[in-house]
């Protein structure tokens, strides 16, 4: 059981018709163990609703932080069936986002910019690592699958006399039809962790 994710996400859950989450989202379904099959970020995620449980099925990456499974949970419960609009906005373009994604909720790139500084080589073997597709944004930027209906982009830019080096996270236009802000929250952070560690 996932202590910090309220029951009630699960209890939902499993009150859906499988095969509609499935078509919504891609996953699969196991029948044997009433559990979900997710991709998410080039990892398999078990979840059992009626055990109020996530599982990690496979090991590519080290365990993501403790909160990337309320993200798994939400996107299971509330994903829809729209196409991407392939338009990148940044936290600022999202409804409300100016004022959210500050404070305790300002997105954490800063783990990626100290972690890298001007080795941007270094940016982009990590990235590349991760299963990131490069884009042309910046000095350096990196495509991220995360879901089928969830892309993000890493955009580096190197520093000089003048500026820090810095990163940003962009997501298509479509994330506010599937997350709300405080999971998107969640989610920048377990991207700026994984790739700032």
């Amino acid at each position: 059981m996932i202590n910090f994710i309220d029951k009630s996400y699960f209890i939902d859950l499993a009150g859906k018709d499988p095969k509609d989450i499935c078509r919504k989202t891609f996953c699969e379904y196991d029948v044997v163990n009433k559990s979900y099959i997710l991709s998410v970020w080039g990892d398999e995620y078990a979840v059992y609703p009626h055990e109020y449980k996530i599982d990690c099925i496979s090991s590519s990456v080290k365990k993501p932080h403790e909160y990337f499974y309320l993200f798994i949970i939400y996107y299971l419960l509330k994903s829809k069936e729209i196409e991407l609009c392939n338009e990148w906005i940044s936290e600022k373009d999202i409804p409300g986002g100016a004022t959210f994604f500050r404070g305790p909720h300002e997105i954490p790139t800063n783990l990626i910019s100290e972690l890298f500084g001007n080795d941007i080589e270094r940016f982009r073997k990590k990235c590349t690592r991760l299963y990131g597709t490069p884009i042309e944004m910046a000095d350096a930027a990196f495509r991220f699958n995360i879901t089928p209906h969830i892309p993000v982009a890493v955009l580096y830019w190197l520093g000089d006399e003048e500026f820090s080096p810095e990163a940003k996270i962009l997501y298509d236009k479509t994330i506010t039809r599937h997350l709300t802000s405080d999971i998107i929250f969640v989610l920048a952070v377990e991207v700026c962790s994984r790739i700032g560690r």
